[in-house]
């Protein structure tokens, strides 16, 4: 069974290139506030962006990351700052009136959102990528990490040029990413646990959180996306035998934490994997450590289709085609 989520995913490099070439972003100014906005996977590029800002800039620059409903309704916002509000087709409630409410305060404003977005409430609009096909997000939210990091990159010099050659070399890594074999037998032995757990360090962390959301939108699964030490400060004690578990492994120095949760986790009874650069049970192609984000869901998303084509879910429908959820959802304006 093939899925429209399968053509996104391997539409991502392609995508990702064709953004590169086509891109012309606004110069942001460093002094001037940042806040980057969204919801769902838009709000995880989010936390993305503000994690690149922060690292590229030394700490000097400190971005705040808030969900468009918060923007929308009651967040401060004054003339001097510098909105980033993050949506794939431009067409939902919140963001576009947290852009609204943005310009209104003489904030600085720009949308980064679809091809086939509507006319966006901005100064500046970034387009990315044509609408999706599926409703588990996969393309979409690879674009808009390369436009946010076209911006971020504006405003952190040396290291954000650096940083940028880095982004341009990703739709390679997800070309060869994704040319090895599917996780089928990873995917059979995931099937039915719940709930998932998934952990990764630093900006895998964000990482885990967005692999999360997919899992649930195509699975019909619960997933939970956590940071690696806040995963042994008191979740264990709800680990159990019948859960799964995806780690992402870290290239850098992590005080020796992620071999203590992949131990602790199996002691419990969890069906355990790992995801990294290296030998892992879910391997992607080596890249610069905060480019990561771009590379590292690919084969996340890779399994959530896997286990959607095993337990017959619609990750393109994300359960809408069934009663009761598509009254339930469809009652939900987004």
């Amino acid at each position: 069974m093939d899925f429209a989520l399968d053509k996104q995913i391997v539409s991502q490099a392609a995508a990702i290139r064709s953004l590169v070439a086509r891109i012309s972003s606004p110069t942001l100014d460093s002094e001037r506030p940042f806040i980057f906005s969204g919801i769902g996977t838009s709000l995880h590029a989010c936390r993305v962006a503000a994690y690149w800002l922060y690292e590229l800039s030394a700490g000097r620059i400190r971005a705040s990351v808030l969900n468009a409903h918060e923007l929308a309704l009651s967040a401060p916002i004054s003339s001097q700052d510098q909105v980033i509000v993050v949506s794939h087709r431009g067409t939902k409630r919140f963001p576009r009136e947290a852009l609204t409410r943005a310009r209104q305060a003489g904030a600085l404003t720009i949308a980064i959102t679809g091809l086939d977005a509507p006319v966006q409430d901005a100064d500046f609009t970034i387009q990315t990528c044509p609408g999706e096909l599926s409703g588990t997000h996969t393309v979409s939210y690879t674009t808009a990490l390369t436009a946010l990091a076209h911006l971020v990159a504006s405003v952190t010099g040396e290291a954000g040029r650096h940083f940028l050659s880095a982004i341009h070399s990703v739709p390679d890594a997800i070309e060869s990413t994704l040319a090895q074999p599917a996780p089928r037998a990873i995917a059979e032995n995931l099937v039915n646990r719940e709930p998932i757990l998934l952990a990764g360090m630093g900006i895998d962390a964000i990482t885990a959180v967005e692999a999360a959301l997919k899992i649930k939108e195509g699975t019909y699964q619960w997933a939970e996306g956590i940071e690696t030490e806040n995963a042994l400060h008191g979740p264990p004690a709800a680990i159990r035998a019948g859960m799964g578990a995806v780690v992402i492994t870290p290239t850098w120095e992590d005080g020796g934490r992620t071999q203590v949760l992949l131990t602790s986790l199996k002691d419990l009874g969890a069906k355990v994997y790992t995801c990294g650069s290296g030998q892992e049970d879910l391997s992607f192609t080596a890249v610069e450590r905060l480019a990561r984000p771009l590379v590292a869901i690919i084969p996340l998303q890779r399994l959530t289709a896997e286990i959607a084509r095993i337990k017959h879910s619609n990750p393109d429908e994300i359960h809408r085609d069934v009663e009761p959820w598509n009254i339930v959802m469809g009652n939900i304006i987004l």
